[in-house]
């Protein structure tokens, strides 16, 4: 079987907008990481986010000016959806990101479905 090469990024909603505006340092990094999983590897920090949906995952961002995070799903065979991209602020990750990033999956999956 031929590998077809990278997985395309499809940016959801903002998602492309809110990743330029990280700070260059995390953007680059986010990129990277991002780029890995569109050559099916695993990126070197990530965790599943089932609160958003199957088969969603969030790359985890460190930098100088604080953590950002990449939440995307990668399941399907025509592309990696980005679906929230953002800086985290405090601990647990808030509401108003993981309602955004649900509500984009669902958007997704009514776009495939139609």
């Amino acid at each position: 079987m031929k590998d077809s090469g990278p997985k395309p990024a499809t940016f959801v909603g903002s998602s492309l907008d809110d990743l330029r505006d990280f700070p260059r340092g995390a953007r680059r990094q986010a990129g990277f990481q991002l780029d890995k999983v569109q050559r099916g590897e695993q990126a070197d920090d990530w965790k599943p986010m089932t609160t958003v949906g199957i088969g969603v995952h969030e790359i985890r961002v460190r930098d100088d000016a604080g953590a950002f995070r990449l939440i995307y799903v990668a399941k399907f065979p025509e592309a990696i959806y980005v679906l929230h991209a953002f800086q985290k602020k405090t601990r647990a990750t808030a509401g108003k990101d993981l309602a955004l990033a649900k509500d984009r999956y669902q958007a997704v999956l009514t776009k495939r479905n139609s």
